[in-house]
């Protein structure tokens, strides 16, 4: 059999940045033939990074996109690395009209190309088009018809782009009827809790239905709300894991593939699965037998659930926070354990010197939660400081008469105001400390605690927040560092401190049964008698579903996060402000 040498590049593309992301590829594919490899692939528009949003329907940037991709394929060439074919996904146009879809020819598609000695060798659009959760894709792109297949040193490697290996048919059966020896796949795909399972046992079943081995490449780093994890993949045909990168890191996978020999004699256009037209391209090379000192790419280990979930939000924070061009952050911390797990994760994203925290006590404030703060900061090694609103809360009550809400609501809005006066004065960005509990009912204050810029714990249950500061602490202690989060702040009862005596539970069900309720109500689309029909007590239901709905004016208003979860506040679930539907 053929042995060819494939080099999966788990980069971070920057949105919009051509120029920066071009270096990437450089920089990469010099590691890569450096490795001596023979072919290396990149992930879904890793020349534009992904996803562009409505910037597919700006015609400057489609051309740009093109033209940037052109100028690669001969500074590829010109650095000495032309005849190594390189796989690159990029923002592109079609070519005819798509009268199915209404869309004249020149609209955006979401393309691949091989570049190889200085050309633009083949090029493709991607073929089954996401229209779920958090993707639009039929909003910007018209779909493509081919599969193309490029035969390298004797092998005949089919290409594919992401969906096209979700969706059943199209480009893997494609792939099986023209003979493929391998189906390398280039992804953008987003990560979810537990996605890394679902997404082996689908590699798994599609090399089995390729009939050849599947590689998967996939992009790490974060874009406003997702986060990408690599996990980038290669597996026998029979299902057999040869290699796996690790998650949340840039990382070079290359490996050695025997490959059966190219044998087909399908020509150009031939009518494959779902309309597909079978598109070849030529490279060339001699066949080869095994190397002399094979490489194995190795299999990462899996890490936990907290672990997983920690590093996507650490890597989230920091992308949002160094691509929009910051270099700190400004959090209000309380002592509380939202704001102190927000606080470790900016700490664990962009290091301790970069992160400022102020307290800001009112009158409400515990002694205990003061000192948890400090505790924190001293822990960490944060910059912190203490700013109290007493004088401006009392100066506020002295100019007019506020009680109840108004007078808690208050307190909150006063520290909002002040971190964005401190932001605007030193210029870090605020992070928001709200959990996906809070936001879900709506135990937040407009232009209070929901001020900022990003909201890092955003996507994640209060249940889970304790779960997490726990797994963080035992983490550093098994690394033989301190434990950044105080012990008090995770074992006492939640509390906004805006009142005497004051615990959520004041005016919120336990935390563990408002979360399993709205896990069943936002995840899982439930209705309300469908919920009560799982054994919940009806007032709670009842009482938690009207909360979320009233609520949703708030979650519109608040800053993006990184999801985690299988359907995220903002583009995962949109549904009408005004609304009198009342069943869940």
């Amino acid at each position: 059999m053929p042995n060819l040498r494939l080099a999966l590049c788990q980069t971070d593309p920057w949105v919009g940045d051509i120029a920066r992301n071009s270096d990437e590829v450089v920089h990469w594919t010099k590691q890569a033939v450096e490795a001596g490899a023979q072919l290396v692939a990149f992930p879904e528009m890793a020349l534009t990074g992904y996803p562009v949003e409505d910037l597919a329907l700006r015609r400057s940037f489609v051309e740009a996109s093109r033209a940037g991709l052109v100028e690669l394929a001969g500074r590829l060439a010109g650095e000495g690395l032309g005849e190594v074919p390189v796989v690159v996904g990029y923002l592109g146009r079609s070519e005819q009209a798509s009268p199915r879809f209404g869309r004249p020819a020149g609209s955006p598609q979401n393309c691949a190309a091989v570049l190889f000695r200085g050309k633009v060798a083949t090029r493709f659009a991607k073929h089954h088009l996401p229209n779920y959760g958090v993707f639009d894709e039929y909003r910007w792109f018209v779909p493509g018809d081919q599969l193309p297949v490029v035969r390298l040193h004797g092998v005949d490697v089919a290409l594919a782009i992401c969906e096209d290996i979700w969706q059943d048919g199209g480009r893997v059966t494609a792939a099986r009827e023209a003979g493929a020896g391998l189906l390398l796949v280039i992804n953008g795909s987003p990560f979810e809790r537990n996605k890394d399972d679902v997404r082996l046992e689908l590699v798994r079943r599609r090399a089995a239905e390729a009939g050849c081995a599947l590689a998967y490449v996939n992009m790490v780093g974060g874009q406003d709300e997702l986060v990408f994890d690599g996990d980038s993949i290669v597996v026998a045909a029979d299902g057999e894991v040869l290699a796996r990168s690790p998650q949340f890191e840039e990382h070079l996978l290359v490996l050695d593939l025997d490959l059966p020999a190219a044998s087909s004699d399908h020509t150009d256009g031939l009518l494959l699965a779902d309309g597909l037209h079978l598109v070849r391209a030529e490279l060339g090379g001699e066949p080869a037998g095994a190397p002399a000192e094979p490489v194995s790419a190795g299999v990462a280990p899996r890490i936990s659930d907290e672990a997983e979930i920690w590093s996507a939000l650490v890597s989230g924070t920091r992308a949002y926070v160094r691509k929009n061009g910051f270099r700190s952050v400004l959090i209000g911390l309380s002592g509380g354990i939202d704001s102190a797990v927000v606080a470790a994760l900016a700490v664990d994203a962009i290091g301790a010197e970069n992160v400022y925290c102020v307290s800001m006590p009112s009158r409400y404030s515990s002694q205990h939660s003061r000192d948890d703060a400090a505790e924190l900061a001293r822990r960490t090694g944060l910059n912190f400081r203490t700013v109290s609103i007493a004088p401006m809360f009392d100066a506020y009550l002295a100019a007019t008469e506020l009680t109840g809400l108004a007078e808690e609501n208050l307190q909150s809005r006063l520290r909002g105001t002040l971190l964005m006066a401190i932001s605007n004065q030193e210029g870090h960005i605020v992070l928001a400390p709200g959990n996906k509990s809070e936001l879900a009912v709506g135990y937040s204050t407009l232009y209070g605690d929901s001020v900022g810029a990003f909201g890092p714990i955003k996507d994640v249950y209060k249940s889970l927040i304790f779960r997490l500061a726990r797994w963080r602490n035992e983490e550093a202690e098994r690394l033989g560092e301190v434990p950044p989060i105080p012990e008090n702040t995770i074992s006492k009862p939640p509390s906004a401190e805006l009142r005497p005596d004051q615990k959520d539970t004041d005016s919120l069900p336990d935390y563990d049964l408002l979360d399993t309720v709205l896990d069943l109500y936002v995840e899982g689309d439930h209705g309300r008698d469908a919920i009560v029909a799982a054994g919940f007590d009806p007032a709670v239901v009842d009482r938690v579903v009207r909360l979320v709905d009233t609520a949703e004016y708030k979650r519109r208003q608040y800053p993006p996060g990184p999801k985690i979860s299988v359907k995220g506040f903002g583009r995962d679930r949109r549904l009408p402000i005004t609304n009198r539907w009342r069943r869940g």
